[in-house]
């Protein structure tokens, strides 16, 4: 593996935004390297896709990407970026420093989980986690599983789960169902998501599947063994060995946040090309705002295209029109599926929110800063660095400056070796300005 790489345009990333980013900026003309810390493109969305395998639109975009002439770089965690033209990654324990001209983020999105009491028993996860188990062949056949949350993610999910034998007690999404009904009232304008819901809400026909209902505990003597729920009204109670529960998703804005990108109400800000405030830096994908598959694609490519100096012309007009109206129904999935009151209070003073250093919530002052909250309880301060109880705090305590505490290198723990490559001067910069194009027009 060469230990230095330069490119036209480096793309973070390789979920559905990632790959059509490589695609279009590849068959620009533009030398591209996809890093991705997966063992295969695909991202968590389509994991598991490939010639055989998985939706017909993810086999159509890997076969593309491997036409495309886009170099793939697997297994490649980011451990630190500068904005002058260069990233170093970890690959397989080594360092590896790519320089660039162009840079896409494409970073994704991840779970938000909110505390309640016994949310840290073995055996509760997320439905995004559960799914990703699935894919790689987690056995569930016969277990008792519920699934909770909000989101359209959970349909997949318990569609998924019953497809592969498990016993599925019950589907709770939080959102009230006037604004659930509401939703898939609007869908009669996109009759392929409408008719992707119908098949996954038959895929579990069999469950219940109840809107305005929340978990509010689960409970187990060393492992999860009952769910309690309520729906505001009624209170019950399911014997369970498996709950998926998450409350939708939120961007991975990390990398972003460490090259400068201004960020607002949660999501990466650019232009109509998809480029943030910083020079040669694009953004594609959930982390601009989470609003579904297809609008990650048509970001991806309107920002391989302008990376590759292509961002004008009949072609981009049409994908620009695709993607401004992805973006009024992403605002209307935030509308449809935002929290509800009842949720935000389910932790109590001794329920544990960051996992990571058994910090309770009656540790924490609300009031607090999260650099008080680090140097006071050690708050966001374990191995995933604030990425879960970040976005769970920022939520309980109505204070979006939880979830946007600095960011500074290592970005993902990383071996002592890489570290020293840094200091010894990598990651490299290119010695092309940045500002001029590889490809032609």
């Amino acid at each position: 593996m060469e230990r230095d790489l330069a490119v036209d345009v480096a793309i973070v990333g390789a979920g559905p935004a990632g790959i059509a980013a490589a695609c279009r900026a590849a068959e620009s003309g533009a030398s591209v390297a996809l890093l991705d810390e997966g063992s295969a493109p695909g991202g968590q969305t389509w994991r598991g896709s490939g010639r055989d395998a998985g939706p017909a639109t993810a086999r159509r975009w890997l076969a593309r990407l491997a036409r495309s002439g886009a170099r793939t770089i697997a297994g490649a965690a980011i451990v630190d970026a500068d904005p002058a033209g260069a990233l170093l990654a970890e690959v397989a324990g080594r360092p590896l420093a790519v320089g660039w001209r162009r840079l896409v983020i494409a970073t994704g999105a991840r779970e938000r989980f909110l505390p309640f009491p016994g949310w840290t028993l073995p055996n509760v996860l997320g439905a995004g986690a559960a799914q990703a188990l699935l894919k790689s062949g987690w056995e569930v056949r016969g277990r008792r599983v519920a699934v909770a949350g909000t989101g359209p993610l959970l349909l997949p999910v318990a569609a998924l789960l019953a497809r592969r034998g498990a016993r599925l007690l019950l589907v709770a999404e939080q959102a009230p169902p006037e604004d659930v009904a509401r939703f898939a009232r609007g869908l009669w304008r996109r009759p392929a998501k409408l008719a992707a819901a119908a098949r996954l809400r038959a895929g579990f026909r069999g469950a219940p599947y109840r809107t305005g209902t929340w978990v509010t505990a689960a409970a187990g003597d060393g492992r999860l063994e009952e769910v309690a729920w309520s729906d505001g009204a009624r209170e019950g109670r399911l014997a369970c060995e498996i709950l998926c529960c998450a409350y939708g998703l939120v961007g991975n804005l990390e990398l972003p946040r460490l090259l400068g990108c201004p960020i607002a109400e949660g999501a990466v800000d650019v232009d109509g090309d998809q480029r943030t405030a910083v020079p040669g830096v694009y953004c594609a994908g959930e982390p601009t705002g989470i609003a579904g598959v297809e609008q990650a694609l048509v970001e991806g490519e309107i920002a391989g295209l302008a990376a590759a100096g292509r961002a004008s012309g009949p072609e981009a007009g049409g994908l620009h029109r695709r993607r401004d109206r992805g973006r009024a129904w992403g605002a209307a999935l935030a509308a449809a599926f935002r929290l509800r009151p009842e949720v935000l209070r389910l932790a109590r003073p001794e329920t544990i929110v960051c996992r990571c250093e058994d910090v309770r919530l009656a540790d924490l002052d609300p009031a607090w800063s999260p650099r008080q909250a680090r140097l006071t309880t050690r708050a966001g301060m374990g191995p995933c660095q604030g990425r879960v109880c970040g976005p769970a705090l920022a939520a309980l305590f109505s204070r979006p400056e939880w979830e946007e505490a600095a960011v500074r290198p290592p970005l993902k723990p990383v071996a002592v070796g890489s570290l020293l490559a840094r200091s010894e001067g990598a990651p490299v910069s290119l010695s092309a300005p940045r500002d001029t194009p590889s490809a032609s027009p």
